[in-house]
């Protein structure tokens, strides 16, 4: 009797290479690109892909103030905080948003998108968020990728 045994590898920490991607978001639609973001955070395109092990890449998002919403969610869509005192609630429109900070709209996507929890927090980390074309990172020699 001949039987095979196939055994499933597991992703290790010190075992992940992890490279640097850039995307350009202008005239992007943020859902959209905010999945693809998550997903490469979390490592899913990745054939070593494990639940519970970093292994996503590092995300550099430039032109950040440029990204585009569909339908009327840049005047509709809130942001809401809570200061927990009595009369606390802040609103902020997408459009207030993006004239304060650009770059919050994205990591406010992306966020919402990664598990709550250490492992979602420790990917986080590894995306960078700027409104404009420029970013400090070019040593790490980022690969720029197309999101369609």
């Amino acid at each position: 009797m001949n039987t095979l045994s196939y055994k499933t590898q597991s992703a290790k920490k010190h075992e992940v290479d992890r490279k640097w991607h850039i995307i350009d978001a202008e005239g992007q639609i943020v859902g959209r690109m905010c999945s693809t973001i998550a997903s490469m955070l979390r490592g899913k395109h990745k054939p070593q892909y494990t639940p519970h092990v970093d292994t996503g890449d590092y995300i550099i998002v430039i032109n950040a103030d440029k990204v585009r919403f569909t339908g009327n969610k840049m005047d509709d869509k809130v942001y809401l905080r809570y200061s927990g005192y009595p009369g606390g609630q802040k609103k902020r429109t997408a459009r207030e948003a993006m004239e304060k900070k650009p770059f919050f709209i994205v990591e406010n996507a992306v966020r919402g998108m990664l598990p709550k929890n250490k492992l979602g927090r420790a990917m986080f980390k590894k995306l960078f968020v700027y409104a404009g074309d420029e970013h400090p990172h070019s040593a790490q020699k980022p690969e720029e990728l197309k999101i369609s």
